[in-house]
């Protein structure tokens, strides 16, 4: 699947433009220069328009005669663009590429469903539960080219690869077993708030059209997929994030990366209008676009060149699959801390990525623990100075981690509360994933007077910066205090995070 496109064997980019730059294309030598999956299967089209015309005759609210059309325009990709491909190349460029002149519609059509165009193409389908059998998008679907050369090793691992499906079918998942009340709550939460195939398929077709739409601006670029949507730890409601990476060289936040947001913004709002909905351009430190897509229904996060997101993606998703209680755990505690309000980085309280963190580096400081650090266990696997498009790889040579450590999943998730609740040491700490321990505070500015100190994996800040307010800060605190008690006592989820209030809201 890595990094999203359905043509990973081949350049991913036409000749001229893989001469410039081998960032995304530089393979080892024995690898086969193509790809062929052994059974391709093509998603069909929907049409939209016929959809919507059958649907208001059936409810007799228009008659049907040879003239009439429907009002609505339909929302899709592709053909549901109110502006031309070359009004928004001048628009960027100044001019129309030479490329893009005088092709008639039916050769557009045609290049649709040719063998190398970029549609959804896959070698396998996915047994989904609400149907059947149905394909994935070929970005996630087309097999390694590192891991399915001819004459390569099998590689075997507890990390699902992506030559079939982003998650293992749900007969392949091994949930933990539970056996007291509270862990048997865990795992109905997870069952229910887990994200499904059919989830991540949605943002994966909105990825693959808008790279499509983008690479007329930036040839060179590649939009990856990254963050929870990938990384084993989203949820049904789980926004989608994408980074843009539009070159080799590490790229300015403040200057050069919001002039391309601004330029992506700008083909938002004008020539994708009919698709994508509340485009906005915020400036943070690492800047992104904010935006809606209607077709999927799904809010995503776009930014340019923050390569660290790709990285650490496959770093969290190799620990939630080495240990079969780390998705569960992690996924209850994501949603207590929205329950709560204490999960959203806008408003000054934690983000999803250092809670993800936080419950990490506890799981790696039990007695006994059950998870190791990765980054020391396998330093080759987590090279940040890998190649973007081997990172997705390594990961599947990493074993199931065994720990001695028996602990039911609602013991461990009382134990998360009472460790940060009565243990850790806030004032002094900084929670380390890497080094598997709480290490003290650095004394850099990054992290002087600062109220949570969660340390990124590879770059070394503190994921939890947006936490600058002592208001937010103690009511985080006493969240976690009071989800202790309540834990301690009653051993009732129901009394931190009401499962049946938010099934009735969904």
């Amino acid at each position: 699947m890595f990094p999203n496109s359905s043509n990973l064997g081949r350049p991913p980019f036409p000749p001229k433009y893989q001469q410039q730059s081998t960032f995304f294309t530089k393979l080892p030598v024995n690898i086969p220069p193509t790809l062929l999956s052994p059974q391709q299967i093509v998603v069909p089209t929907f049409h939209f328009r016929s959809a919507v015309l059958s649907r208001a005759v059936l409810n007799g609210s228009i008659e049907v005669t040879p003239v009439v059309t429907p009002v609505v325009k339909p929302v899709t990709y592709r053909s549901g663009s109110p502006v031309s491909t070359s009004d928004v190349l001048m628009s960027f460029q100044g001019r129309k590429r030479q490329s893009q002149q005088r092709v008639p519609d039916d050769a557009k059509r045609q290049r649709i469903h040719s063998h190398d165009s970029d549609t959804a193409v896959v070698n396998q389908a996915v047994p989904l539960p609400e149907e059947g059998r149905r394909s994935f998008p070929a970005s996630v679907s087309v097999p390694s080219p590192v891991l399915h050369a001819h004459g390569s090793p099998v590689l075997l691992g507890c990390v699902p690869p992506f030559q079939d499906t982003l998650f293992p079918a749900p007969t392949e998942i091994k949930l933990p077993v539970a056996k007291d009340e509270l862990s048997k709550q865990v795992l109905e939460w997870f069952q229910v708030c887990c994200q499904q195939p059919s989830d991540l398929n949605r943002k994966e077709l909105c990825r693959k059209e808008l790279q499509r739409e983008i690479q007329l601006i930036f040839p060179q670029s590649r939009l990856f997929l990254v963050g929870s949507s990938l990384n084993g730890f989203g949820t049904r409601t789980s926004d989608g994030d994408l980074c843009l990476v539009v070159k080799e060289e590490p790229v300015n936040q403040k200057t050069e990366a919001r002039h391309i947001l601004s330029l992506v913004q700008k083909l938002f709002t004008t020539k994708l209008s009919s698709y994508i909905e509340r485009p906005q351009l915020i400036r943070a430190k690492v800047p992104i676009v904010k935006f809606r897509d209607k077709v999927s229904n799904v809010d995503f996060d776009l930014n340019v060149n923050n390569v660290i997101g790709i990285r650490n993606t496959f770093l969290l998703r190799s620990y939630a699959f080495i240990e079969n209680r780390v998705r569960p755990l992690v996924l209850v505690i994501k949603k207590w801390a929205s329950f709560h309000e204490i999960n959203d980085a806008s408003r000054g309280t934690l983000n999803s990525y250092s809670l993800v963190l936080m419950v990490l580096h506890y799981l790696q400081t039990l007695p006994e623990p059950i998870l190791p650090s990765l980054q020391k266990n396998y330093p080759e696997c987590f090279d940040p100075t890998m190649q973007l498009h081997f990172v997705h790889q390594a990961p599947r040579t990493i074993p199931p981690y065994v720990s001695k450590n028996g602990s039911s999943l609602g013991d461990l998730l009382i134990g998360f509360f009472k460790y940060y609740a009565t243990e850790f040491d806030w004032s002094h700490q900084m929670i380390s994933v890497r080094e598997a321990k709480a290490i003290a505070r650095p004394d850099g500015i990054e992290w002087r007077n600062k109220f949570i100190c969660v340390e990124e994996p590879f770059d070394g800040t503190n994921t939890a910066r947006a936490v600058h307010e002592k208001q937010k800060y103690d009511m985080i605190r006493g969240e976690i205090a009071q989800a202790w008690r309540l834990l301690r006592d009653k051993k009732d989820l129901n009394c931190i995070l009401p499962l049946k209030a938010i099934k009735q809201k969904r």
